[in-house]
């Protein structure tokens, strides 16, 4: 699966997912509930992947579903590159 591209995060710790997206932030062990103002969040406060850099408030980032791990734009844009390249 492509990795799947945020906007903007809402905090450097976590945004606000719909309920589309529940599934696969369980499958990369993300999902965060309980918390006011949204039902469902998507956690990314261990940084990026692969250089660990944080994902701070506006920031776009990637979820790879496939691995479970939060990138950054610069990260995402390369892992989904080959993909965009097959189709």
């Amino acid at each position: 699966m492509r990795p799947i591209r945020f906007e903007e995060a809402d905090s450097a710790d976590r945004t606000a997912i719909g309920e589309g997206l529940t599934r696969l932030a369980v499958r990369a062990n993300r999902l965060e509930t309980g918390r006011e103002g949204a039902k469902y969040y998507l956690r990314h406060d261990d940084g990026c992947g692969v250089c660990g850099r944080r994902i701070e408030a506006g920031d776009s980032f990637y979820l790879d579903a496939d691995s479970g791990e939060v990138l950054c734009a610069d990260h995402g844009e390369q892992r989904r590159a080959p993909a965009d390249a097959e189709e």
